[in-house]
């Protein structure tokens, strides 16, 4: 994997703030990432990515950014974070940086610059508009993070754009200045020897020039009534023609550094496919997107299905990545905890489906032991959508405690001191020290395994198969290479029949006999042969 090592890589999200506490401050830091990069490499990852650990006032946890070239003393220097990098590399880990670009924080010194007055040298550094006649906002736009998405500026009669908290003003991406300067804080990170970056809301980064309104989403749509921002068509606000040119730059820029990779989030829930496929096709765009389609509680054999293919039948030279957890939604043991025999069983599960998808694959710390969504106060809250919207909303804080290490230490081994998220029993339980013969992390080690030294795992195209649901199979096929793999998605047993000449290689549920095989709830098998005689499955 020297050339491309990106595609169908394992990547590994490290969330800074909970990963471990080297100092003593209750907080995640470089230090303790470092020392822990064992555990990832002896997972069996290919890369890790580290969410935001730039100077920042932390209104958004490092997602608004008031220096993009330092780190923040949060999480320690930039000497430490190169010798992280060395340590990385040292065990065969690629690092990822995440980059937010599409805006910074409102302490960052061009924006104290460029909302001072309308004629100084930042004055278009970022989105400003005059109010319209009644005073109120210049466009109907709206944040997710609740209300408009514009906060009024007084010393410059204007309004400013912000597509999250009003602390994170969106740059103007229409201005060249601007582009050139967020390429050259990229050289800075491609120069210390970061592998690539995930590039945070990918498609925000420009905005419709001409602030046209957001028309409403049709009538009898999947827009909730507690969501106002999914009650738009995000047309003039997200996902412009002129963020493909932006790409480019930022692909011509990696490229000059060699095997690096970029992997963008696509934050569009209403075409996110093809969004995705869009700003992977060809070679001169990122090389890897993801959205959230696989984020959400959808948990069936076709929504697995119709996902994929559609991505693949926009983009066949395209190239996702594809997650089931990450530091923005519910742990997903949670989120599909109904259709689980156990929570041990799901995760289990889990993996053996992620790990068979065709694409790069993304784990996000605890996975691999199983951890649930923490159950939070509304006193223990840190995340902004979680203290405005309480109890409807409950916030992000849930999937963000501490990783956990030891069973027999306190705070599960993350600190010594009081950690800024708690650690609660049910994580407790399930640390790192407690997992042995059989858990749930040793599975994902054996899962991993699998895939490193499989060819056809990290490079076979797909082919599903129509079996029906609760029951989920396709083919991976490389050049005369095949594998069948068939999942359980119910708590209740399965017998799936199979014909054709195949071998178990990995298997939840036991082995073949006479033809067929038992997969017992939320088991799963692989099933390995060539494709001159392929196995076929049905469902009795």
């Amino acid at each position: 994997m020297a050339q491309e090592w990106w595609r169908g890589a394992v990547v590994y999200q490290i969330y800074p703030r909970s990963f471990q506490d080297d100092n003593g401050d209750g907080v995640g830091d470089l230090k303790g990432i470092t020392r822990r990069l064992n555990h990832v490499a002896e997972l069996g990852a290919d890369a890790i990515w580290l969410s935001p650990i730039f100077t920042s006032p932390m209104a958004d946890m490092g997602y608004d950014v008031s220096n993009y070239t330092d780190i923040d003393p949060l999480f320690g220097t930039l000497e430490d974070f190169d010798a992280l990098i060395a340590r990385a590399h040292e065990l065969g880990l690629k690092v990822i940086l995440d980059q937010v670009i599409s805006h910074s924080s409102i302490k960052h010194p061009f924006f104290e610059i460029s909302r001072a007055s309308r004629d100084n040298e930042k004055a278009d550094w970022y989105v400003w508009a005059d109010p319209s006649p009644d005073g109120t906002a210049p466009t109907n736009w709206l944040s997710h993070f609740g209300g408009p998405a514009w906060t009024y500026e007084p010393r410059r009669g204007q309004y400013y754009m912000h597509n999250f908290l009003s602390d994170q003003p969106d740059f103007n991406m229409h201005n060249a200045d601007v582009q050139d300067y967020l390429i050259e804080t990229k050289r800075f990170w491609l120069e210390r020897g970061v592998d690539g970056f995930r590039l945070d809301t990918v498609n925000y980064y420009f905005h419709d020039i001409e602030l046209r309104n957001n028309p409403p989403r049709p009538a009898g749509s999947n827009a909730l009534g507690d969501d106002t921002y999914e009650m738009q068509e995000h047309v003039y606000d997200k996902t412009r023609p002129e963020n493909i040119a932006f790409l480019q730059r930022l692909r011509a820029l990696t490229d000059q550094y060699g095997d690096r990779a970029m992997v963008g989030e696509v934050g569009e829930s209403q075409r996110s496919m093809q969004v995705m496929a869009e700003y992977t096709r060809g070679s001169d765009r990122l090389q890897m997107a993801y959205s959230f389609d696989l984020l959400g509680p959808k948990f069936s054999a076709e929504h697995f299905r119709t996902t994929q293919e559609a991505f693949f039948e926009a983009a066949p030279d395209g190239w996702p990545k594809w997650s089931f957890s990450n530091h923005d939604v519910e742990r997903h043991v949670t989120r599909w905890a109904a259709h689980g025999v156990d929570t041990d069983s799901l995760a289990k599960l889990a993996i053996g489906i992620l790990a068979a998808f065709e694409g790069t694959i993304g784990i996000y710390q605890g996975e691999e032991l199983g951890l649930e969504q923490t159950e939070m106060e509304y006193h223990e809250l840190t995340d902004p959508p979680g203290l405005r919207f309480w109890p409807e909303v409950k916030g992000r804080d849930g999937c963000r405690t501490p990783m956990v290490w030891d069973t027999q230490a306190e705070h599960g081994g993350f600190t010594e001191a009081t950690p800024w998220l708690p650690v609660k029993a049910p994580q407790w339980a399930r640390a790192v020290s407690g997992q042995g013969e059989g858990s749930v992390l040793e599975h994902y080690r054996r899962i991993l395994a699998y895939r490193r030294r499989s060819d056809v795992l990290r490079r076979g195209r797909t082919a599903f198969l129509d079996v029906g649901e609760p029951v989920l199979a396709f083919r991976r096929v490389l050049d005369d290479q095949a594998l069948t793999c068939v999942f359980n998605l119910s708590p209740e047993a399965r017998e799936v029949e199979v014909t054709g000449d195949a071998t178990v290689g990995l298997s939840t549920s036991g082995d073949l006999n006479n033809g067929r095989v038992t997969l017992q709830g939320n088991g799963f098998v692989y099933l390995e042969g060539h494709t001159d005689d392929l196995a076929v499955v049905s469902v009795p």
